[in-house]
C-alpha cells in the first residue's frame, strides 16, 4: 500500500538538471491538434532524418480514429484469430488509428514530395512547417491514385498547390485510373496529364530515387527505394497500412487492396528485401513519423520496429 508512504521532494543534481535542460528544444517541434471526432491530440507534424547527402522529412497531414478494424483488417480470418493477435500486441480492436504521412526528399538540388495528402491546406501547413513553401517542390511523385494521396494536388477550383513542379507517377497506375470513371481522378489527376512523365519499375526520379513494383493495393501501385552516401531506405507507400494486422502478417487480406493476392506477395517480396538487407522503411499509414525496419518472425511473419534514433 501506498497510501501512508511519506513523500520526499525530488532534489536534482547539477548534471540532471543540465540534462533537462538539453532536452528542451525537442519540445519545440511545431505540432497540429488532430481530432477523431472523440478527442484532440497534439502531435508534431513532421520529423526529419538524415540518410547520406539526402534530408528526409515525414509530414502528418492527418489521423483519425476508425470504429471495427476487423472490417478492414485480416478479412480472410476470423474474429477469434484477429482478436487473439491484436491483444498479443496490445491493440483495441474497435478502433485503429490511421495516420497520412507524406515525405519530402531533399537532395540539395531538388525538393521531392511523395504523394500530396488529403487536401492542399493539411499538405502545406506541414510543408511550411518543415521548413518548405509549395513553391520549394521541385517534383511531385505519386505513388498511386487513391484519394488520400491526390488530394493536395489542387483545390476545389482546381488551383495547382504545386504549379511549379514537375510531376511523376506510374504508367501502369495511370492507365489503370484513367479508364475507371472515377471522380477523384478525374479532378485531381486527369488535369495535369500532359505535365506528368511517367514511370516503369526500375526507372529513376532522379540519381538515387527508383521506383520499385509493389503492385496489388493498386493496379500500378509502386514503392520508391532512396539510396545515397551507400545507404538506402525504402518509401513503402501502402505496401502495408498497419504494422500489425499488415506487416506483421502480409497474407491477412485488407479492404483497400484492389488485388488482394498480388498485394500480399509484393508484401511478402518487399519485407523479405527489407528484412534481408536491413534497410528502414517509411509507410504512409503507419504510426507516425512512419519510419521502422523489419525482421523476420519464426511464424514466417514479419515484425516492425519502429525507428528511434538511427537517422538523426
Amino acid at each position: 500500500m501506498l497510501l501512508n508512504r511519506k513523500v520526499h521532494p525530488m532534489k536534482l543534481t547539477r548534471r540532471q538538471t543540465l540534462l533537462a535542460g538539453a532536452a528542451l528544444p525537442m519540445a519545440a517541434v511545431p505540432t497540429v491538434t488532430l481530432a477523431d471526432g472523440h478527442a484532440a491530440t497534439t502531435m508534431p507534424t513532421h520529423r526529419d532524418f538524415t540518410l547520406g547527402d539526402f534530408k528526409v522529412t515525414t509530414l502528418l497531414v492527418g489521423s483519425r480514429s476508425v470504429e471495427d478494424p476487423h472490417k478492414i483488417f485480416g478479412l480472410n480470418v476470423d474474429d477469434a484469430t484477429f482478436n487473439e493477435v491484436s491483444a498479443a500486441n496490445f491493440l483495441p480492436t474497435d478502433a485503429a488509428q490511421f495516420f497520412f504521412t507524406p515525405t519530402v526528399v531533399n537532395t540539395g538540388s531538388e525538393v521531392i514530395l511523395f504523394d500530396t495528402g488529403l487536401n492542399p491546406a493539411g499538405t502545406t501547413k506541414a510543408l511550411e512547417a518543415a521548413g518548405y513553401a509549395a513553391s520549394d517542390v521541385t517534383h511531385v511523385v505519386i505513388t498511386h491514385m487513391h484519394g488520400d494521396h491526390i488530394g493536395g494536388l489542387s483545390d476545389e477550383s482546381g488551383a495547382e498547390t504545386f504549379a511549379g513542379a514537375a510531376y511523376l507517377t506510374g504508367q501502369v497506375e495511370f492507365d489503370a485510373w484513367a479508364k475507371a470513371e472515377n471522380e477523384n481522378f478525374e479532378a485531381k489527376v486527369r488535369p495535369l496529364a500532359e505535365k506528368m512523365t511517367f514511370l516503369s519499375p526500375g526507372q529513376d526520379v532522379r540519381g538515387g530515387v527508383t521506383a520499385v513494383d509493389a503492385f496489388g493495393h493498386t493496379p500500378g501501385h509502386m514503392g520508391y527505394m532512396l539510396e545515397s552516401g551507400g545507404k538506402q531506405l525504402f518509401l513503402m507507400a501502402d505496401l502495408a497500412n498497419h504494422y500489425v494486422w499488415s506487416v506483421a502478417y502480409p497474407e491477412w487480406e485488407v479492404r483497400f487492396d484492389m488485388d488482394k493476392a498480388a498485394a500480399a506477395a509484393s508484401r511478402k517480396k518487399l519485407m523479405d528485401m527489407a528484412a534481408a538487407d536491413r534497410f528502414p522503411i517509411i509507410g504512409y499509414h503507419m504510426p507516425f513519423p512512419g519510419m521502422g525496419f523489419i525482421e523476420t518472425r519464426g511464424e514466417g511473419g514479419y515484425r516492425y520496429v519502429p525507428h528511434s534514433y538511427q537517422l538523426l
